[in-house]
């Protein structure tokens, strides 16, 4: 059986804070594609799309494009909910937002980036959360994802509602039917191991089918802490073979998300020689 090829990224700042970073870093690494989430520290979504514009025009003249904003649409309380003590990494105050929607902004963001993926979450964490509570959000997100004809990429993310990979499965299996095809997983399996949950067969099954995306980075379980991707116990050609055996689609974003903050250009380096290497293990095409 033939695996569908992997199309490599790495997201921006995971690098560095500033855009030439970001920009030489896939020069050097032979990387063609730059996911983008904030610039200098500032996220996309509190920019204007003028700001956005100048962003895009500078990746574009390198040579390079943006397959996905890497947005922090709904990494935020849901409406009557209280923000949860301790700090929240890359999450988003929407009345920070230049316009009112931030819903509508964040799809005018990846527009102007010429991104075909938008990442969303799930709200941050709360008691009580059922898959339910969220179809309504999720139908005018399905709206405008169709009317962009921008996919809505949902990541499991452990501070979340939906933050392992069973969560994600759970959330898809209870969406009403027929299910936006603009809906889509992205499947973060070392979040999913982060806390205390590797993905079940029957979840990467049900999650697979559907799912274009994934995002890679590695986790040292005993320190419980993130390191480069191959440095740490999961056991990555397994989890690669295992879901890209379900997967529809003759191509998947590999997106590395390092989250080495103290070390992240050479971090991120070390992630993208460890996927070209695992992908040769398991007889998958990186490009």
């Amino acid at each position: 059986m033939t695996l569908p090829r992997l199309a490599l990224a790495v997201i921006g700042d995971e690098i560095g804070p500033t855009l030439d970073e970001m920009i030489s870093f896939c020069a050097e690494h032979d990387v063609r594609r730059l996911d983008m989430r904030t610039v200098g520290g500032r996220s996309l979504m509190g920019m204007t799309l003028d700001e956005v514009a100048g962003i895009s025009r500078t990746i574009e003249k390198a040579g390079l494009k943006v397959p996905t904003f890497v947005s922090p649409l709904l990494k935020w309380p849901a409406a009557g909910k209280e923000m949860p003590d301790g700090k929240v990494d890359f999450a988003f105050d929407p009345t920070t937002c230049p316009i009112e929607d931030p819903l509508a902004h964040a799809f005018d963001v990846a527009a102007v980036l010429d991104a075909r993926r938008l990442r969303v979450f799930t709200h941050l964490r709360y008691p009580g959360y059922q898959p339910l509570d969220l179809v309504p959000q999720f139908e005018r997100l399905a709206d405008l994802a169709g009317a962009y004809s921008i996919d809505l990429e949902i990541e499991n993310e452990p501070v979340c509602n939906v933050g392992s990979v069973a969560e994600l499965a759970a959330f898809f299996g209870d969406f009403p039917e027929p299910r936006p095809g603009t809906l889509r997983p992205l499947i973060d399996i070392a979040n999913s191991w982060s806390i205390g949950a590797p993905p079940g067969d029957a979840d990467i099954d049900a999650l697979a089918r559907h799912a274009d995306a994934i995002h890679l980075k590695d986790r040292d379980m005993t320190a419980k802490r993130t390191v480069p991707l191959g440095d740490g116990d999961i056991p990555w050609a397994d989890e690669l073979r295992r879901l890209l055996r379900g997967v529809k689609v003759p191509e998947v974003l590999a997106s590395i998300e390092t989250h080495c903050p103290s070390d992240g250009r050479n971090a991120t380096a070390r992630s993208v020689a460890a996927l070209r290497r695992i992908a040769g293990e398991i007889g998958v095409e990186v490009v």
